[in-house]
């Protein structure tokens, strides 16, 4: 089969290898629709310490299955499912709490095991019976249903700030992710939402989802307009969606008494620590928490939000590739000329 092999920092490469063999309680899936995500970016640039080249990254993954092994009983060849990036062990104490993307062994797709940015993708038995694999429901098309992984962060994100219809909400960090948050806290009944960006072309593109107020902050102070939106007040919740300590910081200065603060993007190695004054947590009484990744049953509400339209994942879409071209598709993720963009190997 095809795939893009990551062989070593910044050097993918494109070429034949084996086709994974489908042993007992294994599936073999047919990639249709693999999406880059910032996290794909991080590795091509970085590594990863579950990451060992030679290996195919990706996880935002949907297709088709095309050998079902012995025993499996869920599914069937034919079947379009999607998949998840997070896969629970099953066994250890937090996998048994549905917390498993917080597993100690922190197995994932794309890391530990194989990715979708490959024309197959091999699931082995522990992804096929504990992880975020689920049928692709009515006739949402794959590209969409690809964009449940990352939907399903954000479910992740605001379930852990507790977002409240009501609330008003403040995403520092205008890309696919950042207005993915926007469209899924106006769906989870925010009364006002706040987004920051400092790119203005990126600000331009995030105008075509469901914010309230748009903050260029590299023209304006973001701290003073919040302020002046929320009476003083600051926000309920603030999403930090992108690899920023300055907005780190920043989102401190903005959140509410009682309110909430969730560290969503997470930093590329070498970022410079950021300074907190803790009196703004101690007298405000706020929450500081980080989140990332997901867990299946996330990844199932994101797939059914999706399929019903509450959250129309081709708004999302900007771009298309096949497999032979996805080094130029990560340059042009990379470079914010849009937002989601997919391989199709």
């Amino acid at each position: 089969m095809k795939a893009a092999v990551l062989e070593d920092l910044e050097k993918m490469v494109v070429k034949q290898v084996d086709l994974p063999g489908i042993k007992k309680g294994e599936i073999l899936v047919r990639v249709k629709s693999c999406a880059i995500c910032g996290s794909d970016i991080r590795i091509y640039h970085y590594g990863n310490p579950r990451v060992k080249p030679p290996q195919i990254i990706g996880h935002e993954i949907a297709g088709e299955v095309v050998e079902v092994g012995e025993g499996v009983k869920n599914f069937n060849v034919g079947d379009r499912v999607a998949l998840g990036a997070d896969v629970p062990c099953g066994v250890c104490k937090f996998c048994r709490n549905g917390l498993g993307n917080n597993c100690p062994l922190n197995y994932a797709i794309g890391y530990q095991f194989q990715g979708g940015f490959a024309e197959y993708i091999p699931l082995n038995e522990t992804t096929v019976k504990y992880g975020p694999l689920h049928k692709i429901p009515g006739d949402l098309s794959f590209e969409e249903a690809s964009l449940a992984e990352p939907l399903a962060c954000c479910l992740n994100g605001y379930e852990l700030v507790n977002l409240k219809p009501g609330d008003t909400v403040v995403v520092i960090g205008a890309g696919p992710v950042g207005c993915m948050l926007v469209e899924l806290a106006r769906a989870l009944g925010a009364a006002k939402i706040i987004i920051s960006q400092r790119s203005k072309k990126r600000l331009e593109l995030a105008r075509n989802f469901s914010a309230d107020v748009y903050v260029s902050s590299s023209e304006e102070n973001l701290v003073k307009r919040v302020m002046e939106e929320t009476d003083g007040e600051g926000a309920d919740v603030v999403m930090v969606a992108c690899a920023s300590t300055s907005a780190q910081q920043e989102a401190l200065q903005i959140v509410a008494h009682r309110g909430r603060v969730d560290f969503f993007g997470g930093l590329p190695p070498g970022s410079s620590r950021i300074n907190i004054d803790s009196n703004i947590i101690h007298y405000r009484e706020c929450f500081v928490v980080g989140s990332h990744g997901s867990v299946p049953r996330q990844h199932r509400i994101a797939l059914n939000l999706l399929a019903r339209g509450i959250i129309q994942g081709k708004k999302f879409i900007t771009h298309h590739f096949s497999l032979d071209e996805i080094n130029k598709a990560f340059k042009v993720a990379e470079s914010h000329q849009g937002l989601k963009v997919i391989i199709h190997p």
